[in-house]
């Protein structure tokens, strides 16, 4: 299960021009769920994510976690994140999980995000997304579990 997180200061996700979720300062997380994934890799991530301090504290240091500076989360699917890009000039999708595991594993990485008492907003399974975010910094981790 692989995590592209990026902080930010808004981000806001848009299906058929209406907006689904937005938040003001936290993460962007786009999530992508490969073959093999399980829940116990979606807790894991989800408390790598929660726990990532890429925030600054006073002094201006990476020191708080997106709880510890009032953040909330946009979670993101995005399958394109399993890509094999190894070689030719067209990405392999043969490591994702199918569309139905990866939408059950998705819905229960966002579901553990709110059930620890965080704002958490999220886009549409599988539909064409338009992703807008100001990236603040810009700070953007890749996190694999």
């Amino acid at each position: 299960m692989i995590a592209l997180i990026q902080r930010v200061l808004s981000a806001s996700v848009t299906v058929d021009n209406s907006v689904v979720g937005e938040i003001d300062g936290g993460l962007l997380i786009l999530l992508g769920v490969e073959q093999g994934d399980t829940e116990q890799k979606a807790e894991r991530l989800r408390e790598r994510v929660m726990g990532y301090r890429i925030f600054s504290d006073s002094e201006g240091k990476m020191n708080l976690n997106v709880q510890q500076a009032g953040g909330s989360l946009l979670v993101v699917s995005q399958f394109t994140l399993v890509a094999d890009t190894q070689k030719g000039m067209r990405p392999g999708f043969s490591r994702g999980a199918t569309p139905d595991e990866a939408d059950r594993l998705y819905r229960y990485f966002v579901d553990q995000c709110r059930n620890s008492d965080i704002k958490t907003e999220t886009g549409q399974f599988a539909a064409d997304m338009q992703v807008a975010l100001v990236n603040d910094g810009p700070v953007t981790f890749w996190l694999q579990v």
